[in-house]
């Protein structure tokens, strides 16, 4: 997710020219559904590495003390590549991806990806045949979804990298799925829009069955909801109808660790929250929360621990493979009670309280551990100039891979979609054996991002505040959940 601020020394919250990621102001007085709240996209930092179409070499990446995973050494690190070459690779399946405004150079950047990894093409990428007969891309568009600068808060073209992130790495774990970007016309409130038009567009594709898997790259503190509960509430019918029709729906925790944001002030980039906070949709207990950890194996092959190449923070925890990432969010709803699901946990688990713990589960999300994306949508602002090869963070880069993961066991299944799956993953990580076999339960690091004044909390073993329940060994956990979802 797009963070709004930087910390600086002090730990002071600054405005970025970028963009805000989903700022909310509880300060507001007008009565409509999300009014002061908003959300932006929901990358954490992004870095170009490489201009022209070939993609840079790791020593390019090491040069800027980061490294840059491809799609095969995703696949290898989290033990996809079996399920892949085994001919599951989400045929027949939709992933829906929303975003606000798009990116006009999606179709060319996606065909560029493609030819760079060895990925399947799209139906619907730049110059595609006719009678094609892969995959396919394509766009449910809501309004005006130009990406060209507005006057005002929104910067539309910030979007535009959060959906190349989306597309290009859902596609990147589920090659044969289909992919429909869905995306609305405004990433502002104005009056009664913003959150509305999201959730009114998820309902729509929803109830024409237009896909099986959800994701979501953008989030508000709890907190920035007028009153907290009554607005948040009313938002949440998506939610209810993708459980009804077996629907999976993934949220991205959130980038400012263990802390929460208010909107207002604005000139001076928004309020910290004194006190640890969630972001929801990441919070709701009908969606699956997705944290962010530092991937510490090589990015190129995925294959082996590498302790050695940058970044520091994986030098600094010889032989470990993934460490909990300083800014993904979590903790405690303040908004939803613990659920059911979270009653057992794994042995050794951060304990869960009374209130619903955030996230669920994590996967790869710091820049500094960063994904590879291609684009050259004009209009950028700041550092963002340039077109071509980005190394990218966030836990919004967490999110649409997991929804990728789903989306071939969907396929696996014969097509029958798993839906809510939190109860299963769950249940699965209280039995030691399967949790052993089906995650990786990351137990360094922590989300002290702002520590002091908001006090983060520690990766553990089992279920924490950082990584969830941990990520995921595919090969292993997909098949689980399958028959856990078919026997209950």
């Amino acid at each position: 997710m797009l963070q709004s601020v930087v910390r600086s020394g002090a730990r002071k919250i600054a405005p970025v020219a970028m963009g805000a990621m989903a700022l909310g102001s509880a300060l507001f007085s007008v009565p409509p559904v999300a009014a002061g709240v908003v959300f932006h996209p929901g990358f954490s930092d992004i870095q170009l590495v490489k201009a022209g179409e070939v993609p840079p070499t790791q020593a390019q990446c090491n040069a800027i003390k980061r490294r840059c995973f491809n799609p095969t050494a995703e696949q290898n690190s989290y033990n996809l590549t079996p399920l892949l070459a085994s001919g599951h690779q989400g045929q027949g399946q939709t992933i829906i991806i929303v975003d606000a405004f798009g990116s006009e150079t999606m179709r060319h950047d996606l065909k560029v990806f493609n030819n760079a990894f060895g990925l399947p093409h799209m139906c619907g990428e730049e110059g595609t045949p006719a009678g094609c007969s892969g995959p396919t891309f394509s766009e449910f568009q809501q309004g005006n979804t130009a990406t060209n600068p507005t006057p005002g808060q929104e910067n539309r073209s910030a979007w535009a990298i959060e959906v190349a992130l989306d597309v290009e790495w859902a596609h990147s774990m589920a090659p044969m799925a289909n992919i429909l970007l869905v995306t609305t016309p405004t990433a502002e409130t104005l009056g009664v829009q913003g959150f509305p038009d999201f959730f009114k567009a998820e309902a729509t594709v929803i109830a024409q069955h237009r896909g099986s898997v959800i994701t979501q790259s953008f989030a508000s503190t709890e907190e920035a909801f007028n009153g907290g509960t009554a607005a948040l509430q009313n938002l949440r019918f998506a939610f209810q109808a993708a459980q009804a029709n077996h629907v999976t729906v993934f949220a991205s925790s959130g980038d400012f660790g263990s802390a929460g944001v208010l909107k207002t002030p604005v000139n001076v980039g928004g309020t910290l929250l004194p006190s640890p906070a969630v972001w929801w949709p990441a919070s709701d207990p009908l969606v699956t929360g997705v944290g962010g950890t530092y991937e510490c194996t090589d990015a190129t092959t995925g294959l082996t621990v590498d302790s050695v190449s940058p970044p520091v923070n994986c030098q600094a925890h010889p032989g470990v493979r993934e460490v909990g990432w300083i800014d993904a969010g979590g903790g405690f709803s303040h908004v939803f009670n613990k659920p059911s699901f979270q009653t057992n946990l794994p042995a050794g688990s951060t304990a869960i309280g009374a209130m619903r713990g955030v996230p669920d589960i994590g996967l790869q999300a710091s820049s500094r551990t960063g994904v590879l994306i291609y684009i050259t949508n004009p209009g950028y602002s700041t550092n963002v100039n340039d077109t071509g090869w980005y190394v990218i963070g966030g836990t919004s880069s967490s999110s649409p891979q997991w929804a990728g993961l789903i989306a071939v066991a969907n396929e696996m299944n014969s097509g029958h979609q798993l839906g809510y799956i939190n109860p299963a993953l769950y249940a699965l990580a209280s039995n030691p054996a399967t949790y052993a076999s089906d995650f990786y339960d990351v137990t360094t690091g922590n989300n002290a991002a702002f520590d002091p004044p908001v006090a983060g909390y520690k990766a553990t073993t089992g279920w924490d505040p950082v990584t969830g329940l941990g990520t995921p060994n595919a090969a292993n956990l997909l098949p689980d959940l399958i028959a856990y979802v078919n026997s209950h």
